[in-house]
């Protein structure tokens, strides 16, 4: 699309929402990346809001809902969720979905075709499917639409080509059919605008550029706070493929795809008998070491897997998973564990022991590392959202000496 034509759209979206006064109340409505206004909240619409409407030549007329009454829609069900307890998803009778993302954040999902039904609660945006033209920024949500082979629908990227790990997303990108859009804190706004963006999936990184969020929505382009980083339980942060497949219409394979990453993954935290304690870390370059806080989902991830985590006893003073410790405390606190694992996402992958007792040669004093109970974490790790299942089975293989049988996402140091 030509330079002019986006600045046009741009300049289009932007008088069409300085329509109206303070006192109308008004439910977004997003369609084709330009956001509209329900016409039946209760407010006046003056000439304006007519001009609004017959400025975007090919939108559908959202009157064709009028019909509907928010409030006589007919629930039909929910989704079910046995781990995730950051969004809900209420199914309406026709295909329509409520998502409910933390305790502000909530969409209609309305199906191919459907009207948009009058009288909405001012806070709910409207999303109508098909939902293809997604700005991503939030890497941890790509892996969802892998699986749910909907990668096709992300048209736009917070990542360059060179921070992908899945293979997908880095030839999307090399063949174009995918788009760098910018980072979270600069967006490109005249490409997202100009590519007809109707979603963008944020990390919560974006409540830290909040006037950004504020400019999305400003231009018609909703906003969806991706919060699976807040779930305390590995396999709730793997559940949210299923919202994924309430936006994509995709959520009987969501759902299969989730009972069968977690079909018969056994939850050993209970078990009785010895078991074997673990140190999941990182040491940076001045010599402090990052470990998990005892209530994040790797720690959860080695209860689950029938071991003990080393730092147990590391509380949740504040909002942060991680805290970094002076090498003293790590070393008294990890020094006897039976099995330690470095983090390489932080400071990049190791290959060698003789790496890892580079950065720090104290390690060497370590029952593990005596032992040749050293591991390594792959950096793909943390993109491939759907793998917690297959690293709970690692650490189990590790803890029960069947190593032999293979890891997916560790990997001895040697």
């Amino acid at each position: 699309m030509k330079k002019g034509w986006r600045v046009l759209l741009l300049a289009l979206a932007v008088a069409a929402l300085g329509c109206g006064t303070a006192g109308e109340r008004r439910a977004a409505v997003y369609d084709g990346g330009v956001k509209r206004t329900d016409v039946d909240t209760g407010a006046a619409h003056g000439e304006c809001a007519d001009e609004e409407r017959t400025a975007q030549p090919g939108v559908a007329d959202e009157r064709e809902g009028a019909g509907m009454q928010w409030r006589d829609m007919k629930p039909s069900g929910a989704l079910s969720l046995s781990y995730a307890t950051q969004f809900a998803a209420d199914f309406y009778e026709g295909g329509y979905a409520l998502l409910t993302i933390g305790d502000d954040e909530r969409f209609l999902v309305v199906p191919e075709g459907g009207g948009v039904p009058a009288g909405l609660d001012a806070d709910i945006a409207v999303l109508r499917q098909p939902i293809d033209r997604i700005y991503l920024v939030a890497t941890s949500a790509m892996d969802f639409f892998r699986a749910l082979e909907g990668i096709g629908s992300i048209r736009l990227s917070g990542t360059d080509a060179d921070g992908w790990y899945i293979g997908e997303a880095k030839e999307a990108l090399a063949q174009g059919s995918m788009l760098y859009a910018g980072k979270y804190s600069a967006p490109d706004y005249e490409l997202i605008v100009g590519e007809g963006c109707n979603l963008a999936v944020e990390s919560t990184m974006i409540l830290h550029a909040p006037e950004v969020k504020e400019q999305l929505e400003r231009l018609g382009i909703p906003v969806l706070v991706e919060r699976s980083s807040y779930e305390s339980h590995p396999l709730g942060r793997m559940e949210w493929i299923k919202l994924y497949g309430v936006l994509l219409g995709k959520v009987r394979e969501a759902e299969a795809f989730f009972a069968e990453q977690t079909a018969g993954l056994p939850d050993l935290s209970a078990a009785a008998g010895e078991k074997k304690r673990a140190a999941f870390f990182s040491i940076h370059s001045n010599g402090s070491v990052t470990v998990r806080k005892s209530g994040d989902y790797v720690a959860k991830m080695i209860e689950l897997a029938g071991g003990t985590y080393a730092f147990s006893d590391l509380g949740d003073d504040n909002a942060l998973s991680t805290m970094n410790l002076e090498m003293e405390a790590f070393y008294g606190g990890a020094r006897d564990a039976d099995v330690i694992i470095y983090n390489s996402t932080i400071e990049g992958e190791l290959h060698t022991l003789d790496e890892l007792l580079e950065k720090c040669p104290l390690l060497a004093d370590f029952q593990a590392v005596q032992d040749g109970q050293v591991y390594c974490v792959g950096q793909n790790l943390f993109q491939e959202s759907t793998g917690f299942g297959e690293m709970i089975r690692d650490m189990n293989r590790i803890f029960t000496g069947k190593e032999a049988e293979g890891l997916a996402y560790l990997y001895p140091l040697r």
